[in-house]
């Protein structure tokens, strides 16, 4: 189905030449079908390839998806053009006032600093509190997603003795959640994070949806705050953990092979991209569980309004 990005954002022509359908916004309108919008708040250094990979996945959607890209007020990019987010990006405070279906927010590169000693850490903690109140599903990525369990429920995050880098198989924990339609017992998933969350932090009221033997927490459900949780990276392209592996080798780590990932861990040679069907099958579970969530709303809305006009005929 189509979907709607901002007017020459460069995602646009890359998905275009992969077979999306992108149009306008109102394009989708006039067709007939009102679009889910879907505000996306990136957060990741590189944006336009951020871009690509979150909107590859929600355009691959049997359901029509105008995209917002949003950023905090106070959020200031050290590696992507003011130009670039002053032309595509709206700030927090420009949006919140509008309704939104669904919101996706993505990691950073900041995952080793204390929660509040990020820049933009309150106006972060408010994009949060209106996301609970006022956004029917939220979807939150790697640090996003520590931030997210940090901020409602003080889950603790814990930093590694190494990265963990590479692409392991988790296992599905609740195999009737709607997320995992179409899936099996496992899916890989490609992983890049210095620090972790803990099942042993969670509360109660926090389900694991998918984890690993190896490293941890994969995805968890906070229902009460409409949050998922993804502490690792579906949304990847094939060559990610390959530039992140050559990045961190040129700053002097001395990082660690991505485990699983390289044939034969010689990164001299090309990976295969294995986890891209269960990244479409994920984010295409989530927007179909929006959907259907917007469509008993208004059924319900038409319902008791049907109701309110029968009752004040009988009254007459």
């Amino acid at each position: 189905m189509p979907i709607s990005l901002p007017n020459g954002l460069p995602a646009g022509s890359v998905l275009a030449t992969e077979g999306v359908e992108v149009v306008s916004g109102a394009a989708l309108r006039n067709g007939g079908a009102r679009p889910l919008r879907i505000c996306l708040v990136n957060l990741m250094p590189k944006k336009t390839a951020t871009e690509t990979q979150i909107c590859r996945l929600l355009g691959a959607t049997a359901i029509p998806v105008e995209v917002t890209l949003c950023v905090p007020d106070s959020y200031q990019s050290r590696s992507t053009p003011e130009s670039h987010i002053a032309a595509f990006y709206r700030r927090w405070s420009q949006v919140r006032a509008e309704h939104f279906d669904g919101l996706v927010m993505t990691g950073a590169p900041i995952e080793t600093l204390p929660f509040e000693a990020v820049d933009y850490w309150m106006d972060l903690c408010a994009m949060l509190e209106w996301a609970r109140a006022r956004v029917s599903a939220s979807f939150y990525i790697c640090w996003a997603a520590q931030a997210a369990l940090y901020h409602f429920r003080g889950v603790p995050k814990h930093e590694r003795a190494a990265k963990l880098s590479g692409v392991y198989r988790q296992r599905v924990m609740r195999a009737d959640a709607g997320l995992f339609q179409g899936f099996g017992d496992e899916f890989p998933v490609p992983v890049s994070r210095y620090t972790e969350v803990r099942a042993a932090d969670l509360p109660a009221a926090v389900g694991v949806l998918a984890q690993s033997a190896e490293n941890g927490l994969c995805l968890v459900e906070d229902r009460a705050n409409r949050a998922t949780c993804m502490f690792n990276h579906l949304e990847y392209d094939t060559e990610t953990l390959r530039d992140e592996f050559h990045r961190d080798r040129l700053a002097g780590k001395q990082p660690a092979i991505p485990a699983n990932y390289f044939p034969d861990d010689d990164p001299t040679r090309p990976a295969t991209n294995v986890w891209r069907p269960w990244a479409h099958l994920l984010f295409g579970n989530w927007v179909a569980e929006i959907e259907r969530q917007a469509t008993m709303r208004a059924e319900g809305a038409t319902a008791a309004l049907a109701h309110a006009n029968g009752h004040r005929s009988v009254c007459r």
